[in-house]
């Protein structure tokens, strides 16, 4: 039976919020590479979807499909034909594709599949591993984690190295059951070569930001803060 890919999502006021889309497997596939974006109704996938090895996307000639790998940090832009998702790059038959390599913690990450409680569908997750995250981008892409009844819906970033720069952002109810807030959105902008602590209750990530991090948005996947999963 078909899965479904749970994970779209609309940016207003610098918050991005998930929402259902879907993308046709023929099983439970972990992802590999982030949609980061997509031009085209027929595509089947959407902004911020998980995409896993062995899933197959067909664009019309005029589609274009933007998709960053997680581990090989591999940027490709695709435009029609058929794309098979691969581990650490796509096929694509019948289309054009334009590679680059951008920085990513790639194949620093660890990857889980979660079953979705409220629909049929399997929802994929990206788990953070336990190692320090580098982002490569002073406005990090925030993927905020299913929260729970007292977790509390404020999102606390503090600089720990040496304490000081704090702020925090509230999270509206949009996001309690997951989803994204891009810092890019906000104007706000992180220390290069600084180390900060974000936390939503009881959820928190340490990570650093590269010495040599621009400002801008960039790649997502160069800027992707991840929370380890409970």
């Amino acid at each position: 039976m078909a899965a479904k890919f749970l994970r779209s999502a609309a940016l207003t006021a610098g918050v991005v919020i998930a929402s259902g889309a879907s993308a046709h497997l023929a099983a439970p596939l972990i992802p590999t590479a982030l949609v980061e974006d997509v031009k085209g109704a027929t595509a089947q996938v959407e902004f911020m979807d998980y995409v896993g090895a062995g899933q197959v996307i067909k664009l019309r000639p005029s589609d274009v499909l933007v998709l960053s790998y997680l581990k090989s940090c591999e940027h490709e832009t695709i435009t029609g034909g058929t794309v098979t998702v691969g581990t650490d790059r796509s096929d694509v038959d019948g289309g054009s594709v334009v590679r680059t390599k951008v920085p990513c913690d790639g194949g620093k990450v660890e990857l889980a599949s979660k079953q979705a409680t409220d629909t049929a569908a399997t929802a994929f997750r990206l788990q953070s591993a336990s190692h320090e995250q580098t982002l490569f981008a002073r406005a990090p892409m925030i993927e905020i984690p299913k929260l729970h009844p007292g977790d509390g819906r404020e999102l606390v970033i503090e600089r720990i190295d040496p304490p000081g720069e704090h702020f925090a952002i509230k999270i509206g109810e949009g996001l309690s059951g997951g989803g994204f807030y891009d810092l890019a959105k906000t104007g706000r902008l992180l220390t290069p070569g600084a180390t900060y602590r974000a936390s939503i209750g009881e959820h928190k990530v340490v990570f650093k930001i590269d010495a040599s991090a621009k400002s801008g948005k960039g790649p997502i996947v160069s800027r992707l803060l991840r929370f380890q999963s409970s």
